[in-house]
């Protein structure tokens, strides 16, 4: 009987307790509808500060400049290092699944080859697509001329030459480039000859405002600071 009385006791407690609960609800439930305004204003002004906080501590670089790949004749700067021992290429004919080609390629400030020189881009490119006209890219753009003078930037990735631009990624860099990200737009700007490729490329690279800095002001033609 006493167990029996003691249950009707805990019973009737927690439906106090829970009518309880549901009479307060509405009240907490208001109050929290009413502070959300703020709440929302909070975290909108937390995510600004942490936002111009990275903003601060980094510096957005842009650089154009065109590269000249020539695989043959006077002036060669391309060499096929391997000879892919894959199949044929279905639509490269000549080439094979995984030729290699070692790369000194001049950078200058315009598409003309006679334009003024900027850097050198050294590295390697191979056939990675079997049925596609892919290529691997992987080097380093030297630059000799303008702000940026003596710094270097690393450029890898997927080139698809027959995109009208293609995407490559900015993988680090010394100098003003140092522990750079970012990526670079690459587009075919024109064919001098059949062994003479003019690319242009875009570099869109972030680094950490530390980093030096050019002087204010100075600029080359063909290399944008922006």
């Amino acid at each position: 009987m006493a167990t029996i009385v003691g249950y009707m006791y805990i019973y009737s407690s927690y439906h106090e307790v829970h009518s309880s609960f549901h009479m307060i609800h509405p009240t907490i439930t208001s109050a929290i509808i009413a502070s959300m305004p703020r709440v929302l204003f909070l975290v909108a002004l937390t995510l600004a500060l942490a936002t111009t906080t990275a903003a601060a501590r980094s510096r957005q670089i842009h650089l154009r400049f065109y590269m000249h790949d020539i695989t043959g004749g006077p002036g060669q700067t391309a060499v096929q290092l391997v000879k892919g021992p894959g199949p044929a290429h279905p639509f490269m004919p000549g080439a094979h699944f995984g030729d290699t080609t070692v790369i000194d390629d001049a950078l200058t400030e315009g598409p003309s080859a006679a334009s003024r020189a900027v850097g050198r881009a050294q590295g390697s490119y191979m056939l990675a697509g079997l049925k596609e006209p892919v290529l691997m890219v992987s080097m380093t753009v030297a630059l000799t001329g303008g702000p940026y003078n003596g710094s270097t930037i690393a450029v890898v990735g997927r080139d698809d030459i027959s995109a009208a631009v293609r995407e490559l990624a900015v993988a680090g860099g010394t100098g003003a480039f140092r522990k750079a990200t970012g990526h670079v737009l690459w587009r075919t700007a024109r064919m001098e000859s059949r062994d003479h490729m003019v690319l242009e490329l875009d570099v869109y690279a972030t680094v950490p405002a530390a980093v030096a800095a050019p002087i204010d002001g100075q600029r080359e033609a063909g290399v944008l600071n922006i």
